[in-house]
């Protein structure tokens, strides 16, 4: 595993957007059809806008119709924390880049694959990278 990513609140903000800083730094939440890479298709990787980490290959993007990108499984279970959350008086399960503590988004189970997991990303929280 990658050496922990660790930076003050001000290299977050300058590296980040406003919207990924509050998404990936503040555990919020993009708007539901707005975000990047909701309609990607090529083949690639899709990596942590924060520290690069390697996190969901494509090939486990699948369309769920909920305006968020969504995933079957991690590239490597390895790279990925899950953590209960149980705000907005809700229980979920976030998922959360090991490497640097980003919020990516939400674990449910109702996923096609078998795992039966849906990783339910924020777009903005992650890069593409094309194969």
């Amino acid at each position: 595993m990658a050496a922990k990513v660790q930076k003050s609140e001000q290299e977050w903000r300058e590296q980040l957007t406003p919207e990924q800083y509050e998404v990936t730094r503040k555990a919020g939440t993009e708007r539901a059809f707005t975000g990047p890479h909701l309609e990607e298709k090529r083949d690639g990787m899709f990596r942590c806008i924060g520290c690069g980490t390697e996190l969901f290959a494509s090939d486990t993007k699948f369309e769920s119709g909920t305006g968020w990108p969504s995933f079957t499984d991690p590239a490597n279970l390895e790279n990925v924390e899950l953590r209960d959350d149980n705000s907005h008086f809700m229980k979920r399960t976030e998922v959360v880049c090991k490497t640097c503590d980003a919020h990516l988004g939400h674990v449910f189970d109702d996923g096609p694959g078998d795992s039966g997991q849906r990783y339910c990303i924020n777009g903005c929280a992650l890069s593409f990278d094309e194969k």
